[in-house]
């Protein structure tokens, strides 16, 4: 979209924003540098990035209030369960939020008037338009402009390599529970020091997450990144899940594409359409007019 709109193909929106976890890859820091340079900054539209801290430390600052990540749960019964999902409202949605209306001039607790709004544009392609919904605040107003353009996932990706950009990344968290095999396979497979950080971080959150800890509300069984409920470095994933099997067949239309598309598709997170275990699309920016 940000390229759409820069191109003219799109009308030209007034800002892109980001919103920054603190623990993305270090592949989509590098690609988010590479469109503020190449496409942003020569068409004029600012990228701001935004941020309510940073998810790794923070779950691990035994002082640091902290927003649940839907960490995989082995009770001590033997039981699976899972944590809540907290943390893309806390660090992508309130962000953006914030810095919507300091942008519009009623930073919060500012009470904003009826006629005043932004129109945000989320980008959802056709494949997936059952996600798209409106905003649940009034001063921000979805729009899909991918949807309007009748462009599916597959038109998005030839229109990415026409520009040079068909490595685009997909943003989400390093250590995100809600990966599939394939994305742990690509960064054990290709980012050997973050795969040490994340097999660091699963067996840090053993038992919760730190604050919770401290505070006396110990949790009563492990929790895992992995859905297997085995620590990360020895989980299977090298496995291919009938899931994830079923996903790229949809997606690939053949058995053929989809043993090429699963070798290291990594799952997205967008801050306004999380959709857990399924792969998302590229939909991380806000941009706003």
């Amino acid at each position: 979209m940000l390229a759409l709109s820069a191109e003219g193909i799109l009308p030209k929106v007034d800002y892109a924003i980001f919103a920054d976890t603190g623990w993305e890859p270090k592949a989509v820091y590098s690609h988010l540098d590479r469109l503020e340079r190449e496409i942003a900054k020569p068409a004029g539209i600012p990228i701001l990035r935004v941020a309510s801290g940073n998810i790794r430390s923070d779950a691990l600052d035994p002082g640091h209030r902290f927003a649940s990540m839907p960490l995989y749960i082995l009770n001590q019964d033997g039981k699976a369960g899972m944590t809540r999902r907290q943390c893309t409202g806390e660090y992508k949605i309130k962000p953006i939020k914030k810095q919507v209306r300091e942008l519009l001039g009623y930073p919060y607790p500012a009470r904003i008037p009826r006629d005043v709004f932004v129109e945000q544009w989320v980008g959802i392609s056709t494949d997936e338009f059952h996600r798209a919904k409106d905003a649940d605040v009034k001063y921000m107003r979805n729009r899909h402009p991918l949807i309007d353009m009748g462009w599916s996932r597959s038109d998005c990706i030839r229109y990415l390599s026409s520009l040079g950009l068909a490595d685009t990344p997909k943003s989400s968290c390093l250590g995100c529970p809600f990966h599939g095999n394939a994305q742990w396979r690509n960064i054990r497979d290709t980012s050997p020091t973050e795969w040490a950080d994340v097999v660091e971080f699963d067996a840090a959150i053993r038992k919760g997450n730190a604050r919770a800890n401290a505070t006396g509300n110990r949790l009563l069984g492990e929790a895992f990144l992995h859905r297997s409920r085995i620590p990360l470095s020895e989980a299977p994933i090298d496995h291919f899940t009938a899931a994830e099997w079923a996903a790229l067949q949809q997606e690939s239309g053949t058995e053929e594409d989809a043993e090429q598309l699963e070798e290291g598709v990594p799952d997205g997170c967008s801050p306004w359409t999380c959709r857990g275990e399924v792969a998302a699309t590229q939909d991380d920016f806000g941009l706003a007019t």
